[in-house]
């Protein structure tokens, strides 16, 4: 039976102690590499030292084009090989991708080629997986400053339990953000809506059918893909565990403490688009992003019941939002018809009207997913209410109540795309009782969100575009009213300091 794990805390897992247990998963090691042969050999003189059993172990090392051609060195695990990526292609993301296709493991094991993994490195991140199939380990990095030590120095320190003696401790540094990031969710634990914050390349392992649910590796990404792969694993429902006995040193400073500002410059261009729930990154009043924030679905009915609401939702002050209309698109004739008198009109009618909005029936993997029947409106802010609520209270799944009806209670739905994934690991059991188990689930009154009749709602005039207008202009108002009241104020302070015979009233 899987585990079940309530949010990211992932205390309720008792991994066995190290040496003490019998593995039976097999591990690829994966490690994309780029022109730095010197870096690799002793990468993979660390790996060939691992306690982790070595008939379930094997290294891919996946060539970035590297001129000359990247070679396999005398110390090295028995079963490593190195692959290319193939012409045409190039960067990190498409290095890790090719490994990951040509490993062959239960687990794929990221390592980057500047790694020098402790001896039980391996296997601490290996006891994991054999406890959950949705879980994604870390091991721990310390950055050296010191002076490269040989492949062979290497493998004997390490093979003989002395990894810590390859560097003098004051040669050793930790990685502030890090360590105070753990210190700050008690090791991701706490970590509710971004438990991924972490997830890197360095040394970060998964399950390889995980990873495929995830999508795998953005190939078209040549930095930050580790970060945005994170973000995807998370809606995966997966749970990250940072494990303190993986002990690992990173040769050298990293590229972000090196070019810290630089890297930030380029990545965030890219985790703006992709990664929703870096909502700082996201401040544009009108932007269309490829991953949007929420998508709302609505199962079509009639032309003006389903416009209403659809345009209910686009109008909405949450502005990276996407809505899909349910219906049987592919049913819709291409041919000759009765332009008037077509069987599925209201269908074809929906199509036209919303053929050039860049919002509607996208295909959208967003964090949120709100479905609404058609014939509600969702006020300016009902979505950014409800998507706050379940933010701020980790609920997996918030409903609320909008009438009775012939068939039951009428609902909108407001689902965390990361709690139903997670749901969908334990099959035969109901999604939404599992997402209340390890989640929360949580109803409300859909009058008190803003979420009405059409015949009731107010008409959509202007946008969140103009209303912020408006704001700043009263803004603007107050302030110069409160500089009038300064001014009063100063000249009343003025008038009461001069002797009473010297006062001039400005009126009788």
């Amino acid at each position: 039976m899987t585990a079940r794990v309530r949010h990211n805390d992932w205390s309720s897992l008792r991994p066995a102690p190290l040496g003490a247990w019998t593995p039976r998963l097999s591990v690829s090691v994966v490690i994309p590499a780029y022109q730095c042969q010197d870096a690799l050999d002793r990468t993979l003189a660390a790996l060939a030292a691992q306690s982790y059993p070595a008939d379930l172990t094997e290294v891919v090392v996946a060539d970035d084009g590297s001129t000359p051609a990247l070679r396999l060195p005398p110390l090295a695990p028995h079963r490593t090989r190195i692959v290319r990526v193939p012409a045409g292609s190039w960067g990190r993301g498409a290095a890790r991708q090719t490994g990951a296709s040509a490993a062959s493991g239960d687990v794929i094991h990221w390592l980057d080629a500047d790694m020098l993994l402790d001896r039980e490195h391996v296997e601490a991140h290996m006891r994991w997986h054999h406890l959950a199939e949705y879980l994604v380990v870390h091991g721990t990095i310390r950055f050296v400053s010191a002076e490269h030590p040989s492949p062979g120095h290497v493998y004997a320190e390490v093979a003989a339990g002395r990894s810590a003696n390859l560097f003098p401790g004051a040669d050793v540094h930790p990685h502030v953000w890090l360590e105070k990031t753990l210190a700050e969710t008690r090791h991701l634990r706490d970590a509710r809506s971004n438990p991924s914050r972490l997830h890197s390349g360095a040394t970060t392992s998964v399950r390889a059918a995980m990873l495929a649910r995830a999508g795998g590796v953005d190939v078209t990404m040549n930095m930050g893909e580790d970060t945005e792969l994170g973000y995807r694993l998370t809606q995966a429902g997966a749970v990250f565990i940072p494990d303190a006995e993986a002990l690992s040193w990173h040769v050298g400073k990293s590229t972000v403490m090196l070019r810290e500002k630089e890297v930030h410059r380029h990545n965030w261009t890219l985790f703006a688009d992709r990664i929703p729930d870096l909502r700082w990154l996201r401040t544009h009043p009108r932007r269309v992003y490829s991953v949007p924030y929420v998508e709302v679905v609505v199962a079509a009915t009639t032309y003006e019941e389903t416009r209403g609401t659809v345009d209910s939702a686009l109008a909405g002050t949450i502005h990276d939002l996407s809505v899909t209309i349910e219906g049987p698109w592919q049913e819709l004739p291409t041919g000759r018809r009765a332009s008037l008198d077509e069987p599925m009109l209201d269908l074809r009618l929906l199509g036209n009207l919303y053929a050039g909005e860049p919002r509607v029936n996208r295909v959208v993997r967003a964090p949120y997913r709100l479905t609404l029947p058609a014939g509600w409106s969702l006020g300016a802010d009902s979505v950014a209410r409800l998507v706050k609520l379940a933010e701020t209270q980790g609920h997996g799944l918030v409903c609320a109540a909008l009438a009775e009806t012939h068939d039951g209670v009428a609902t909108a739905r407001l689902e965390r795309t990361a709690a139903y994934n997670r749901a969908r690991l334990f099959p035969g059991e109901d999604p939404d009782d599992v997402v209340d188990e390890l989640f929360g689930a949580h109803w409300v009154d859909g009058g008190e969100f803003g979420i009405v009749p059409l015949a009731e709602a107010e008409p959509i005039k202007g946008d969140a575009q103009t209303w912020r207008a408006l704001a700043e202009k009263h803004k603007a108002e107050a302030r110069k009213h409160r500089a009038e009241a300064e001014r009063w104020k100063a000249e009343a302070a003025k008038l009461a300091a001069q002797p009473p015979a010297k006062r001039r009233w400005r009126g009788r």
